[in-house]
């Protein structure tokens, strides 16, 4: 019989994006010709000014260890960013560094929660939290929205859905899977409930901060309550604004006491985040960006070519989403059909079906909590978008 495994890694499902990315892969190494549209990271390569910072730093024997929170230059550089972003002027020692934000993310978790514990959290959500919750033996609690409210919780919602054994909720905007953006005037509504349940922490996911679009402005939540500042932890990393995913560093903003756990739980666990790697993350945050703009722009291109190809179909919606690089289409019209032979029961069967009949890769809307959608990333070539909205539209168009 052996070893047994856990129970709360028995009962953990593996990250679908990561799942479904790797299948598409796989495909293609056998030669079949899928497109990939699920992997949550932009297709432009790291900027030379990064990798070169990082080779620096390797010729320079920078290969050791460093203090578990990150090194002292990069923990200061993110509190000046944040500071130039946002008006707010936080201490480094205020600043976590960390291996990716989802890193970042579940020391939060392991750090604040404990069996008893809920946690609320908007669905659609990111695929991770409602795991690293439960990992943190607390429970998540799903608030779920829809397109009538841009996908995003009311203050009505909020406030009828906070108990006393509610001790955190989770916020992403600009939102994976759907692009929502919460204005600050939203922000501050909620931000107004969450001052009556001081025992709240409040967790802001704003890795995709910089990549919105039509002229809109984000500001963090501590930037729209800085009153409640020693409730709030803000998360950023370079992964998407600097197209660094592989390079693993994110970071925590909160209060001392708070970062100073995450800090000891993060030493126990991986020590420091890798060396070279902090060193291109601090060029990246202390360097001009030149390319960032242009990014923004050639995404808000295909954001709209991406919606435009699925909202030609018939019966599937799609709302303009207003920042990250993902679209979430309503499809479940179609469930109860087939595709080739493959009965399309749900969005896990639907993705399941596009690529074996289609070619195309993309995540179903159950992985992120609302089973009637599908995610597409269109951090892809136009070229690529293109024929994939085409094969994606021949499909829908033989499902019978």
């Amino acid at each position: 019989m052996g070893i047994q495994i856990s129970r709360r890694v028995a009962q953990l499902e593996p990250s679908e994006t990561l799942a479904i990315t790797a299948k598409a892969k796989k495909l293609r190494a056998e030669g079949k010709d899928v497109l990939g549209f699920g992997a949550g990271e932009p297709d432009f390569e790291t900027p030379k000014y990064i990798n070169d910072a990082a080779k620096a730093a390797l010729d320079a024997g920078f290969t050791k260890y460093t203090p578990a929170s990150g090194i002292d230059e990069l923990r200061a550089a993110v509190a000046d960013q944040f500071f130039v972003h946002n008006g707010v002027r936080i201490k480094p020692s205020q600043v976590l560094i960390s291996c990716g934000a989802k890193h970042a993310l579940a020391n939060a978790m392991m750090a604040l929660l404990q069996e008893g514990d809920t946690a609320l959290v908007p669905a659609p959500y990111w695929v991770s939290i409602p795991a690293q919750i439960k990992l943190a033996c607390a429970e998540p609690k799903i608030l779920y929205t829809d397109e009538s409210t841009g996908f995003k919780i009311t203050p009505a919602q909020l406030k009828q859905n906070l108990s006393p054994d509610v001790k955190m909720i989770y916020l992403n905007s600009p939102n994976n899977p759907t692009g929502a953006v919460y204005t600050k005037p939203e922000l501050e509504e909620l931000s107004d409930i969450l001052r009556s349940y001081p025992h709240v922490a409040i967790l802001s996911d704003e890795i995709y901060n910089s990549l919105v679009y039509d002229n809109l402005q984000m500001i963090s939540f501590l930037a729209i309550a800085p009153d409640l500042a020693d409730r709030i932890i803000v998360f950023n990393g370079v992964s998407k604004s600097y197209s660094m995913t592989g390079w693993r560093i994110g970071w925590a903003i909160g209060p001392e006491n708070v970062i100073a756990g995450m800090g000891k739980l993060q030493s126990q666990v991986t020590s420091n985040p890798t060396s070279f790697a902090q060193k291109g993350a601090l060029a990246a945050i202390t360097c001009e960006h030149a390319d960032l703009a242009k990014w923004v722009a050639e995404f808000d291109r295909r954001r709209k070519l991406s919606v435009q190809g699925f909202c030609s179909i018939p019966d599937i919606s799609c709302r303009m989403p207003e920042g990250a690089f993902y679209i979430f289409p309503k499809v479940s019209k179609y469930y109860g059909k087939a595709l080739d032979g493959i009965a399309i029961t749900g969005s896990a069967s639907m993705c399941d079906a596009l690529m074996e009949r289609a070619g195309v890769a993309l995540i179903p809307g159950a992985a992120f909590g609302t089973d009637e959608y599908l995610r597409f990333s269109y951090a892809a070539s136009e070229d690529a978008i293109k024929k994939g909205i085409s094969r994606i539209q021949n499909a829908f168009a033989r499902m019978k």
